[in-house]
Order: C-alpha cells, then sequence, then structure tokens
C-alpha cells in the first residue's frame, strides 16, 4: 500500500519540529568553536609581538608552566603571556580594581567600591610610583615589567576572550606597568590592619553606652600579657569636638562598608623553618601556607621560571612578573603578615575657602587643600565626577562617602578622615626588588635586598642551602612623635603636629630579625614577634598567638623532621582558641531536648575541629551565639555586625568569661540582671535549636563538614545564580580560624546569610627542602586555569582538601610551546 502524501501545511509543520533540536545543535557547535578559541595554545610555535628573544613554555600534567628563556625581558614576557592564557578574567578583574573601574563593568551596584579606591588614590600613587622606578629604579627589573606588560597584552590577544568578558561585554585593553604597580599595592591593602580597628574604636567611642577608654580596651583587650600605652582619654576628645550620633555613625558605617576588605581575622599565615641539626638529612626544611581570602580562580599561579642567572619556582600572583614565594638554587622564602601599624587616621577640620574650594586646619593655620576629579563611569552609559581632597597626611577617604564632610560637631565644625599609609609613598620599587629576592643566591643577599624593602611588612624566613635558617621583618615602619597620645589606636586631630610622624622610619638595623637560633627552628603566625624590652613601636593589632603555639608544640614534639612530618603539621586541626572556652562551654546546662543526648561527647571535646566531629559545628554555633548576648545589646545591632566582620572579640569574651563579668553579662535591654553562666547556657539553647533547624534531629548525622565548607568565590558569579553552579568551587572542610590547617569560621554572616563559610585559608601550601629540591612540593585551592571547562579548573581542589602536594620542580613535559619574536 502507497503512503499517501501529506498536505504541505503538515510537511511544514513536521519541518519546524526539528528546528529547536538544529538550534541547539548549532548554539553547541557555536559554544564548541568559541570554548576552542578561547582556549589557551600550549603546542607548536607562535609568534609575539614585542617578544625580546624566542621563549619556550613547556606545561605539565596539572598545567604547570616552567618557562625557559635566554633573557630576563623574554622570560618576564612569558610569564605576562602566561598569565594572560591561563588568568584573563583575572587579570582584567585586578586591573579593574586598581583602577576604580569597577562599576564600569558590573553598575551601579559597584559604584560605592569605586569611590573608596578613588578616594584612596591607588592609581594615583602606582603611577607616582612607577614615575620613581623610571628615574630611581633598577633599569633591568625596569625593562621587564615593560616586557611583562608586553606578554600580557600578547597573551590576551592570542585567544578569544574568557567568558565572563563575554557575558559581561568587556573587552580587554592594554596592560601597563602601572597595573601591575597598582596590583602589588591591593595586595598591601589586603593585609592591612590598622585602620579597621581605628574606625572601630572610634565608632565605639561615640557610640557605645557609657563609653570610656577602659570599657573600650575591654572589647578590644591589648595582646595576651600587654598592656596598651598610658593615653589621651579619647571618649573625652570626641565629645569637646561635639562629635557623636546616630547619623555620623550611619556614615561611617557606610564609608566602612565602601572599603575593600582588609584586616580580616583569619587572614593570616604560617611558616616555619628547621636548621640541619633538626632535619632528617641534615638541611634546612622550610614550611608555608598563606591564608588569604579563597577564590575561583584561585589567588596563585604556580610557575618554574629558568634564564641565565635565574632559575627560581613557587607561586606567583597574576599582575606581577615574579615568584612571589618559593626557591631558588640556593635559597627558600616564606611569607607571613607581621600586621604593622603603618596606618593611621586623622580627623581633618575643613571649611570653605575664599573663592571657592576647601581649606584644612594644620599646625601652621589654614591652608588650601589640593583636590583632584575622579571621572568613574557607570554600566549603561552614565557617569560621576568625585572630588577627591589631599590632606598633608594623605587622601580624606571620607570623600568617598555620603557627603563631603563625613562629620559635624555640635557647634558646626565640619570634619573629613584622612588616611596616612605608607604604602602610598612614592619611592619604592617592589617589582624591582621581587626580581632580586628570585635572584639572591644567599641569606646575605636576600638580608641586603630588604634593606630596600618598603612594604607590606612580612615575617619572613629564609632556609640556605648548606646554611642557615633566618627571620627577618622588613619594611619602612613608621615612628610616631613622642607626643602622641593615642598611639596610633585611634582618629587622632590632623591640626595637632604632636600627632605626626617623624622624618624617618624606624631604622633597618633595629627592625626584628634572628639567625640560626640554638633551638634549631624558626616560625611566625602572625603572632607578637618581639619581647617585652624591644622598643621601637611596630603594633598593637598582633594576632592571637593560638597557632604559633599550636606550631611550636609540634615542632617541639619530633626530634628530626622531614617534609612528611611539616606537611602534618599543615594539616593540624587541634584549636588551641577553643581551649579557654571549653571550661564555659561545657559547663553550660542547656534546656533544649538534644543537650541530652550530646552531653557525654560535649565532656569528651578536646578541641580538635575534624570534620567528622558532632561537637565541632555546636562548639562554633555556641560561642556566636554567646558572642551576640554579652556583646551586640551594648554595641547596637549594625557596630556588631560590622566588627564581626574582622574581628572575632574572642579576647574579650575570653576575658568577660574568666573573671565573670557582671556588667558585660547582663543584658542592657531586659529588665532582669542575667549572670554569665545565665548567658552560656542561653547560648547553647539558641545553638542547639539552630543546629537542629540546619542538620535535623538525629545527632548522630551531625557533622563538621557539613555546616563548615570551604568557597572558593567566583568575582562575579558566584552572585549570579544560574551561573554559580558553572563558576564557583567548594568543598568540605575540617578546622577552624585558630587551627594550623586554617578554615575560617565567621561570627558574621556571608552574602547569603550562612554563618559558617569557610572562605579564608591556606591559598597556598608549599614544603621546601634545601637538601633535595627535587622533593619540595606545593598546592594551590583550585586549579592553574580560569577557563571553567578546561580539567586544570579544579583539578588541584581535592588535593587541596586533602593536604596533598604536587612537585615542585621535578614534573615531565606535557605539551610545548614555543613563543618566537614577530
Amino acid at each position: 500500500m502507497s503512503t499517501p502524501n501529506l498536505k504541505p501545511g503538515r510537511r511544514w509543520l513536521r519541518r519546524l519540529a526539528w528546528l529547536p533540536l538544529a538550534l541547539l545543535l548549532l548554539g553547541l557547535l557555536l559554544l564548541a568553536a568559541y570554548a576552542w578559541q578561547a582556549t589557551p595554545r600550549q603546542q607548536g610555535a607562535l609568534r609575539a609581538a614585542a617578544l625580546p628573544s624566542p621563549v619556550q613554555i613547556e606545561r605539565d600534567a596539572q598545567g604547570v608552566p616552567t618557562l625557559k628563556a635566554s633573557s630576563l625581558p623574554a622570560l618576564a614576557y612569558a610569564m605576562g603571556f602566561t598569565h594572560a592564557q591561563d588568568r584573563g578574567w583575572q587579570l582584567e578583574l585586578q586591573r579593574r580594581v586598581g583602577q576604580g573601574r569597577l562599576a564600569e563593568a558590573f553598575g551601579a551596584g559597584a559604584l560605592e567600591t569605586d569611590r573608596f579606591l578613588r578616594a584612596l588614590g591607588v592609581r594615583r600613587a602606582a603611577a607616582a610610583q612607577w614615575a620613581w622606578v623610571q628615574q630611581h629604579g633598577d633599569p633591568e627589573a625596569r625593562d621587564a615589567v615593560i616586557a611583562y606588560a608586553n606578554g600580557v597584552n600578547a597573551g590576551w590577544r592570542s585567544q578569544a576572550r574568557p567568558p565572563e568578558m563575554l557575558i559581561l561585554g568587556l573587552d580587554f585593553e592594554e596592560w601597563t606597568p602601572v597595573d601591575s604597580m597598582s596590583w602589588a599595592l591591593m595586595m598591601a591593602w589586603d593585609l592591612a590592619t590598622n585602620w579597621n580597628q581605628e574606625l572601630l574604636r572610634f565608632r565605639l567611642a561615640l557610640q557605645l553606652p557609657g563609653a570610656s577608654p577602659e570599657r573600650i580596651h575591654a572589647l578590644l583587650p591589648p595582646y595576651p600579657g600587654d598592656q596598651y600605652p598610658a593615653m589621651a582619654d579619647f571618649v573625652a576628645l570626641y565629645a569637646g569636638l561635639g562629635l557623636g550620633g546616630a547619623k555620623a555613625d550611619a556614615k561611617l558605617e557606610a564609608l566602612q562598608a565602601a572599603a575593600p576588605p582588609s584586616g580580616i581575622e583569619g587572614v593570616g599565615s604560617n611558616n616555619w623553618a628547621v636548621a640541619g641539626s633538626r632535619s632528617h638529612h641534615g638541611q634546612p626544611l622550610l614550611a608555608n601556607d598563606p591564608h588569604l581570602g579563597l577564590q575561583t580562580p584561585a589567588l596563585w599561579y604556580l610557575a618554574r621560571l629558568q634564564a641565565p642567572g635565574l632559575k627560581v619556582a613557587g607561586g606567583t600572583l597574576p599582575g606581577l612578573p615574579w615568584v612571589v614565594l618559593g626557591q631558588n638554587e640556593t635559597i627558600a622564602w616564606a611569607f607571613t603578615n607581621t600586621g604593622p601599624d603603618t596606618q593611621d587616621l586623622y580627623l581633618e577640620e575643613l571649611r570653605d575657602a575664599p573663592g571657592g574650594g576647601t581649606e584644612i586646619r594644620t599646625p601652621d593655620g589654614w591652608q588650601k587643600a589640593r583636590e583632584v576629579e575622579e571621572v568613574i563611569r557607570i554600566k549603561g552609559g552614565s557617569s560621576e565626577t568625585l572630588r577627591v581632597r589631599l590632606s598633608r597626611h594623605g587622601p580624606l577617604i571620607s570623600d568617598a562617602g555620603p557627603g563631603q564632610e563625613l562629620l559635624k560637631g555640635r557647634d558646626g565644625r565640619r570634619f573629613g578622615l584622612a588616611l596616612r599609609w605608607t604604602a602610598l609613598d612614592p619611592e619604592q620599587d617592589p617589582l624591582g626588588l621581587g626580581l632580586a629576592v628570585n635572584r639572591a643566591a644567599s641569606i646575605d643577599a636576600y638580608f641586603d635586598v630588604m634593606r630596600r624593602w618598603h612594604s607590606p611588612q612580612q615575617n619572613m624566613l629564609l632556609a640556605e642551602r648548606d646554611g642557615d635558617i633566618a627571620f627577618i621583618a622588613p619594611a619602612k615602619v613608621p615612628v610616631r612623635q613622642p607626643g602622641h597620645r593615642l598611639h596610633g589606636l585611634l582618629p587622632a586631630p590632623g591640626w595637632d603636629a604632636d600627632y605626626d610622624w617623624e622624618a624617618e622610619p624606624i631604622p633597618f638595623d633595629q627592625l626584628p630579625m634572628e639567625r640560626a637560633p640554638a633551638r634549631g627552628w624558626l616560625a611566625s603566625a602572625n603572632q607578637k614577634i618581639h619581647g617585652p624590652d624591644y622598643r621601637p613601636h611596630l603594633s598593637h593589632e598582633w594576632a592571637t598567638p593560638f597557632r604559633q603555639r599550636r606550631i611550636e608544640q609540634l615542632l617541639q614534639a619530633t626530634a628530626k623532621h622531614d617534609l612528611k612530618s611539616l606537611g602534618a603539621m599543615q594539616a593540624d586541626e587541634l584549636s588551641l582558641g577553643a581551649l579557654p572556652l571549653l571550661p564555659a562551654f561545657k559547663a553550660a546546662r542547656g534546656s533544649h531536648p538534644l543537650a541530652a543526648l550530646l552531653a557525654d561527647e560535649i565532656q569528651a571535646f578536646d578541641g580538635r575541629m575534624r570534620a567528622d566531629s558532632r561537637v565541632a559545628p555546636l562548639f562554633w554555633a555556641w560561642v556566636r551565639q554567646l558572642t551576640q548576648g554579652l556583646l551586640a545589646d551594648e554595641m547596637g545591632a549594625s557596630l556588631y555586625e560590622r566588627a564581626l566582620g574582622s574581628n572575632s572579640f574572642r579576647n574579650a569574651v575570653e576575658g568577660i568569661v574568666s573573671r565573670n563579668d557582671a556588667a558585660w553579662c547582663d543584658d542592657v535591654g531586659s529588665a532582669a540582671r542575667e549572670s554569665c553562666a545565665q548567658q552560656a547556657d542561653a547560648a547553647l539553647d539558641r545553638a542547639l535549636a539552630e543546629l537542629q533547624q540546619r542538620l535535623g534531629d538525629d545527632v548522630k548525622r551531625w557533622r563538621w563538614d557539613r555546616l563548615h565548607r570551604m568557597k572558593a568565590e567566583h568575582k562575579p558569579f558566584s552572585r549570579v545564580a544560574p551561573l554559580r553552579p558553572l563558576f564557583e568551587l567548594s568543598g568540605p572542610s575540617g578546622g577552624d580560624t585558630y587551627t594550623v590547617n586554617v578554615a575560617r569560621v565567621r561570627l558574621r554572616a556571608d552574602w547569603v546569610g550562612d554563618f559558617y563559610t569557610n572562605d579564608h585559608g591556606p591559598s597556598l601550601r608549599a614544603l621546601y627542602d634545601l637538601g633535595d629540591p627535587g622533593r619540595s612540593q606545593v598546592m594551590i585551592s583550585t586549579g592553574q586555569s580560569g577557563l571553567p571547562w578546561s580539567r586544570h579548573y579544579s583539578d588541584l581542589l581535592a588535593p587541596w582538601l586533602r593536604v596533598e602536594f604536587l612537585p615542585l620542580w621535578q614534573a615531565p613535559a606535557q605539551a610545548t610551546l614555543e613563543l618566537i619574536p614577530g
């Protein structure tokens, strides 16, 4: 039987039915074509404009490149080219941060951050520093920095734009040496601690009920065993200026919220060095794990660099041409943040100048403020002009906030807030010194380079083949006038010369340093790095010493160390920070039905923050609830929440609990008078209720890592729900803020409302063997690639979570690309 002919209309309907599938196939083909064009070329030969001489880029199985060049400029070019190939979006984002041009890409939601970055003057300072380098810097290093910028631009042009730029509709612009200087400055900002703490004390002085210096010191106590120096009654000082009130605090909150994060608790690092006398083979060993924000792709990029006179490997930072942390043929070096007092806030009194503009009060009378105009473009075509005034101390960062005057006194006086920060000084060459560090052939040579180091101050540990281990903390650290009655702890009157800095910083030879210690080891973990007799002032903002104490325990527990024992230390999850509060935690008696089910485990809890622990989540929920119960009523919700972004108040809570401080334990908002024991009991009930809701009724299924997950945020697509699964990486984690294997726990909710996100941790882990460099090991937190379809986007996440390592030096090449001039 023959098939009847279909009517023409039906034939067209059948053809149209295939259209969605055809469009889908076409879309997939276009996506595949785009992915192929955006994937870095890794084999063959490629001509590269402005390349000084040929280079080879050999990549191993994990995508780690070995760059081989016949000159330093060619090597720097190859580093820029490779950074652009694998981390194109990371470079573009970092460039926009340094320029204060985020709103141009992301819209008005980024405008406040742009205003702050423009007021702070990151780009202005970086341009001034590059101008200084061109006049006074090492010519060889300067030429290499220029070559690096050329390499970035060639790498960008060698492939299609990364997906973030395609989605956002952005095109590449030329990378310049000023962009590299800007990113070095932003890294220094990330490690800066003082201004946040100064502003917090200032806000407490203006807002805290019954405020007094003693009451504020109880909230922000000095380092354990220390005392604050005698200082002026700053509460009375600010009251005398007529400052205070909710309106003033709201402006301060807005200013603080606009600033990029800095000085966050848990952003620190560990490093330790073992002398040959304490190692299994008689040669030094060195370990390092810098704790920074966890992001996708990882902050660090692993690389091996080879050129005449230079052979070095380790962690590089896209945007900078050299190995920042690593090992060369004779030495290895490792950093932790010192947290020096290199930032001071100043209250600047302002008035209108005759004929327009602003005058600022100085010790010599009123002087006209220099002004700069910053045009901020906003996605969609609009723009705004920001007027930034510069005082003798530095930029008025308050010009980024609401209104041109941050504060007004009751008598009508007007005040702005200026920031003085050593990292903004023009006379510095961080990129040139980076090259000198990479080439240093001995500890002596390294120390000589550090005489010129400016900022940021770092606790630097070194180990030398067939030689010593050493510690040095170099930087240009300011010296305050003898009459400075606030000691850099709070904003000072800008018109009073007593609060100025001396002309010269602490002399290099007076900075903390140590070499070849008899005990056979050195270590730092952001703790106080000097004894009570040390006289130049470095900081009051040391991190709590829990990690340092645990590192010392582990170093002393083994007579002869090897890389295995050092790796086990980096994986250690005993939180000495939990121990001071464990007696109060175990004494708490909750009325919640689940309290009895966990009673025995609570009593047995020893502070080990294992991923499978049932008590670890309860302990941290209790700590947060207790802290809120003790402090939030006095501080007020806004100030309390803001402070938790960078300060856990752990020392304050320990002090209140240990001395049974009734004044702080009482809830000022209730008619009853609560005791510290009642606060602990109530906190336990609230914590159990919270975890019951989050983890369920069956406490046998509770685990720390069900709540406490490492999140490597992708910027900006972690905050775009449909795109988040494609770009963001995460995984379960143990540990806490105070374990050697740092996994920060929040007391302030993140942007999705989660209190347990681990978003700061070991961004890089490294173990260096000076006797056998082939055994040196390294690991980063996600992968080498910034392209989400690449297997190297996430292939290092799982081994990072397990505290495993890659070989630093010896890895067979899987692909080789030759760059040829032209």
